[in-house]
């Protein structure tokens, strides 16, 4: 079948990039649909639609990954992969969701998989904690304000679960059912782990080397 591709975890970036680039042609960006519609299309074959979809959710699938990896070629072989499975798989799409919350958790699964696989270590290993988030994005462009930077730094220094429920649910905008569904935990435990890592957030930025900034006034929350 035209819409069956066969992933191959280890091939190299470029390769599958341009597998990507061969399922995706150029198309005018005007032909917009849902995308619960372009999924139904990618499911028999479109590849119109697979662009559409692609353009539309490709930086932020790529930015999600990265903040999990913390490698940018690794994070840009992954995202590659991850909208590979949704060519191969779109038709096993059951609605429950928003599209961008399963494509989220595919993007989740795929780098904790290779986090697994690069370090042969528990997810909650404690030298994550001491790594910054300091890849360079147009998000991090356009917030480049001694606030927003602090603001930043200061998430960087959550538990690795608290780090992740902040990035859901206020850099991609997702409610509390989503993030539970996309991290595969109770809404009850979402909610938990918000409260916490609020708390926590709180007690960093009211550090020394914070508190004569105003980014404590922006904390999420």
């Amino acid at each position: 079948m035209p819409n069956v591709i066969a992933i191959n975890a280890t091939a190299r970036p470029e390769i599958v990039q341009g597998i990507v680039q061969e399922i995706v042609p150029a198309i005018p960006a005007a032909q917009a649909s849902s995308d619960e519609m372009l999924l139904e299309g990618i499911a028999g074959g479109d590849r119109a639609a697979m662009h559409l979809l692609y353009a539309r959710h490709n930086v932020r699938v790529y930015r999600f990954i990265l903040r999990i990896v913390r490698d940018t070629s690794v994070a840009e072989d992954l995202a590659s992969q991850v909208f590979l499975d949704v060519w191969r798989t779109a038709g096993q799409f059951e609605g429950r969701s928003q599209v961008s919350t399963w494509l989220l958790s595919i993007a989740r699964f795929k780098a904790l998989t290779a986090l697994r696989q690069r370090r042969h270590e528990d997810l909650d290993r404690e030298d994550m904690l001491e790594i910054a988030d300091d890849a360079e994005t147009p998000e991090a462009s356009l917030d480049r304000s001694n606030t927003s930077a602090i603001l930043r730094a200061c998430i960087a220094k959550l538990s690795p679960a608290h780090r992740e429920i902040i990035d859901l649910v206020y850099y991609h905008e997702k409610s509390v059912e989503e993030a539970g569904l996309i991290i595969g935990i109770p809404q009850s435990t979402v909610k938990t782990r918000m409260f916490y890592a609020r708390k926590q957030l709180a007690t960093i930025t009211e550090a020394p080397e914070y508190a004569g900034h105003e980014a404590t006034g922006r904390r999420p929350g």
